[in-house]
């Protein structure tokens, strides 16, 4: 299996105000990055953004009940904004976007992603096919 999945976070910047991507553990390890965001930002965003989805689960209760699964957070800067969703077990997809982006398309985009990144993320490796013994 190719390890690199920056080719599929690329493709979210296909959304006309999609800054970056990012493909982060629940940790706070950068699994993938879109090719034109540095490592060592997206470093600092993987870990920042575990620390933003932890938070917003320990808010569940705020939403009229502590049984509420978190779904996604949205931040929004002077300059824009991130976007931050599941991306299956253990894995967090976030998005920087332009003040002006329809978030509807950046929304619906990562949840294709998503879709694809699980494919991805739990086929599993593939065995030696060479000349067995």
């Amino acid at each position: 299996m190719n390890n690199d999945l920056s080719w599929m976070l690329d493709s979210a910047l296909e959304i006309p105000g999609a800054l970056h991507a990012v493909l982060i553990s629940a940790d706070g390890l950068l699994m993938a990055r879109t090719k034109d965001f540095g490592k060592d930002d997206a470093d600092r965003v993987a870990a920042g953004m575990s620390g933003v989805q932890s938070l917003s689960r320990s808010l569940a209760f705020f939403c009229n009940g502590s049984q509420h699964q978190w779904r996604q957070t949205l931040v929004e800067f002077d300059g824009g904004w991130v976007f931050l969703i599941s991306a299956g077990q253990g894995a967090y997809l976030g998005v920087s976007a332009s003040p002006d982006v329809d978030m509807a398309d950046i929304t619906f985009r990562m949840q294709q992603l998503v879709g694809q990144l699980g494919k991805a993320l739990m086929a599993p490796p593939r065995e030696n096919l060479g000349v067995r013994p």
